[in-house]
């Protein structure tokens, strides 16, 4: 968004401005009044655990860091909570249905090249039903067990290790 120089709106040229009672510049538009709110784009995900307290892990079939290894979820969409996105997220990726319970973590990142910023929240959860089969942006399910989880370099995006790293020290 810092990029942009056209208002999404109205397609005029957008300029900087800091709106009263605000002490942040932000990217506004002078012909519509649009103020364009530089915020985070929130996920929720799900490290699942089974009863042998292995952990569910996706290989991504999509950029970005396709083929790498992440945990199930994925962008809140519109009016949806946390707990609704990780079981459309879940069931769209995994075929299975889950039941979120604690936060394990809450840790901003960046989405791919672009930078975009997320804000990331993770769920521990449990399968409640559902056929497990790969699905939508998701090549191949694994279930490891915490000593078998994959180092940094192979997990795709940074909060994604910090959230397992979290998880692995809350089951020690």
């Amino acid at each position: 968004m810092k990029d942009w120089r056209h208002c999404p709106r109205c397609g005029r040229p957008l300029g900087r401005r800091v709106s009263e009672g605000d002490d942040e510049e932000r990217l506004a538009c002078a012909a519509c009044g649009l103020v364009l709110y530089d915020n985070p784009a929130p996920t929720a995900s799900a490290v699942v655990v089974d009863a042998h307290g292995r952990v569910m892990l996706t290989r991504r079939g999509i950029e970005p860091f396709r083929g790498m290894w992440d945990l199930p979820g994925g962008f809140v969409r519109p009016h949806e909570d946390g707990p609704a996105a990780a079981r459309r997220e879940l069931r769209e990726e995994t075929g299975l249905d889950i039941e979120p319970g604690d936060v394990i973590a809450i840790i901003p990142d960046v989405y791919g090249d672009n930078g975009e910023a997320t804000l990331n929240i993770f769920y521990e959860a449990r399968v409640r039903g559902g056929v497990e089969r790969p699905a939508s942006d998701v090549t191949e399910i694994a279930w490891l067990a915490p000593a078998d989880l994959p180092d940094r370099s192979q997990v795709a995006f940074a909060c994604v290790a910090e959230a397992l790293a979290r998880w692995r020290a809350r089951t020690a």
